[in-house]
């Protein structure tokens, strides 16, 4: 692909190209049609060219594009309005951005303004960006290796394990960032009560809870944000992904009294609140409460795991099958990059989360009939994968 000589050697590419797209499906440039379970890594949240969003981006389009935030919008007030309203309890204040990193960079200066305090601990498995404070609260090493050193003061704790983050607070802890839903490192949920008991250390601690929802919220579970299963609120919450249904937005909300700290000018975004965005997002906002897509993406999200819990029992190379709603992770007893590669060949997008977990994040428009046809390719390519490693 002619990209590759300008984009450099900076994403896995697959052997497709997207030409357009439509609900839950896509089409490249031969007119080949494919069942997106990749979804843009979960933007394409509310469905390619939703058409809530295209109305409203067309609508804004012919009265203005770029409103900086120093200036008052109309656009940019009515998205808030609509955030608000489907905002966790206590989080009526927002800052604008542009990325889920930019949302973490956000949150790390109001938690450490408002706390003054410098410590931060974030889980084992966490995946919080790779801008340079959000890469310090992301796990993996491979990622954070080349450019140490990183932010100081950061230390990990394991996912789940309640006595060991006991253990690694301290006085200077300024907030414990977690995804209540891991996402990059294989879809793994909490043990039940491990948030609710994660919100009491920080109560008693002085310590700000965060939670990154960039991927597991925005009804992606079943929920509006995955922390309703286990009714847990945070004090400051992260978003971005498929915000404005696919135009580059991110926001991190936060309690009045967290942002009052903060003076002019220490924090802003060019970008931030953009009238495009904005417009995307009011329209974002109606599709998921509107639409019926929270409801759907909790039906077909049983229906999928139903239907890969029985591909389990009949594929002995799965090893496990974890996730809520259209969160969804298949762990396999092997590299999965053959079975991406042949998903292609057979009409469905498939993404992946380290090296042998299948990892699904289809639009929460995706249909019975999607689910079905995309269970029967899945037990196709397993069966095949199986014969070829008999054989």
């Amino acid at each position: 692909m002619s990209e590759d000589q300008y984009l450099g050697n900076l994403y896995q590419r697959f052997p497709v190209t997207i030409e357009k797209g439509l609900g839950s499906h896509v089409w490249d440039t031969d007119n080949k049609e494919y069942i997106d379970c990749m979804g843009g890594y979960g933007v394409a949240l509310v469905g390619h060219r939703n058409e809530r969003v295209v109305n409203a981006i067309k609508t804004q389009l012919d009265k203005i594009i770029t409103v900086h935030s120093s200036l008052y919008s109309k656009t940019r007030e009515e998205f808030l309005e609509n955030l608000m309203k489907i905002a966790p309890k206590g989080l009526s204040q927002v800052h604008l951005n542009n990325s889920g990193a930019e949302s973490i960079e956000a949150a790390i200066k109001f938690a450490r303004k408002f706390t003054g305090k410098k410590g931060m601990i974030a889980m084992n498995g966490s995946y919080h960006g790779k801008s340079l404070g959000a890469l310090s609260l992301t796990f993996n090493p491979k990622y954070r290796k080349s450019f140490q050193p990183l932010v100081d003061k950061v230390s990990f704790s394991p996912y789940g394990d309640i006595d060991k983050l006991q253990n690694t607070i301290d006085n200077d802890t300024a907030f414990i960032i977690l995804e209540p839903i891991q996402g990059e490192s294989g879809i793994h949920v909490p043990p039940d009560g491990f948030l609710q008991k994660v919100r009491k250390i920080c109560d008693e601690n002085e310590i700000l809870l965060i939670f990154d929802e960039i991927q597991s919220g925005l009804g992606r579970t079943g929920r509006m944000w995955a922390s309703e299963h286990w009714e847990t609120s945070p004090d400051i919450l992260c978003l971005a992904k498929g915000i404005a249904g696919g135009v580059p937005m991110g926001a991190t909300l936060v309690r009045p009294d967290i942002l009052s700290v903060m003076n002019k000018g220490e924090h802003s975004s060019t970008f931030g609140g953009n009238p495009l965005s904005c417009s995307a997002g009011t329209a974002t906002i109606q599709a998921l409460t509107q639409d019926g897509l929270i409801d759907n993406a909790e039906k077909m999200g049983k229906k999928f795991s139903d239907g890969l819990n029985i591909l389990k029992s009949k594929h002995g190379i799965i090893r496990e099958i974890r996730g809520k709603g259209l969160m969804i992770g298949i762990e396999l007893k092997f590299e999965v990059k053959d079975i991406l590669l042949e998903g292609i060949k057979k009409g469905v997008l498939l993404l992946y989360s380290g090296r042998n977990i299948l990892r699904l994040l289809p639009p929460l428009v995706i249909t019975d009939d999607d689910v079905t046809k995309s269970l029967d390719i899945l037990d196709e390519l397993l069966t095949n994968e199986e014969d070829r490693r008999i054989g």
